[in-house]
């Protein structure tokens, strides 16, 4: 729910002041402007410094009011669980049948349930429970991670099992701690809030 505040035990990823805990895809510092407590999709992807393997995210977002696009070019950005699982972010408000590339959806693997968004440019959030896949001693898969998505207190995947890292993953080590990645998809995607248990 937007406004959730982190808990005590809470490790808070975005502090609303700079990003100087994030870094870009190639390990140099993070540029994303932030202003009022948000910051937005500018300058490239951005990952945390700090790995998660199993945890619970809360996450704020606000896509831009881009009447006059369509699709994917309305409002694109993509959230990556363990910089390996994206959970696409777009202006889908009012879609009746959301597809695997609208907000809400593990990318090219799943479509939300319901079509949970609200119109750009209010703010959304996700809360999302993940538990990174299972390996046995030899690093064989034993278990695929598993994802629990609330998109705006609505359950739009429930216990999913999935299948592999989506399109634009950092690696395909699954069973691993990894960072959380933000995308920027050229649009100017906003998000605050960002804390992990």
């Amino acid at each position: 729910m937007v406004g959730l505040a982190p808990p005590p035990q809470a490790v808070v990823v975005f502090n609303a002041k700079d990003v100087s805990n994030w870094r870009q895809r190639n390990g140099q510092p993070a540029v994303w402007p932030v202003a009022e407590g948000v910051t937005t999709a500018r300058g490239g992807d951005i990952m945390t410094k700090e790995t998660f393997l199993d945890f619970y995210l809360h996450l704020e977002f606000r896509v831009p009011d881009m009447p006059q696009a369509t699709g994917q070019a309305k409002g694109n950005s993509g959230v990556y669980l363990a910089g390996r699982y994206e959970i696409q972010v777009l202006d889908s408000y009012g879609w009746e049948v959301p597809g695997m590339g609208d907000c809400g959806a593990l990318y090219g693997q799943f479509a939300p349930l319901v079509n949970a968004c609200k119109p750009a440019p209010e703010w959304q959030s996700y809360d999302v429970i993940f538990r990174a896949a299972r390996l046995d001693e030899k690093g064989n898969m034993q278990e695929h991670a598993r994802v629990t998505v609330l998109h705006n207190g609505i359950v739009i995947h429930n216990n999913i099992e999935l299948p592999g890292p989506t399109a634009g993953a950092i690696d395909n080590q699954e069973g691993v701690a990894g960072p959380l990645l933000l995308q920027d998809h050229g649009d100017l995607v906003q998000y605050r809030n960002v804390w992990i248990v």
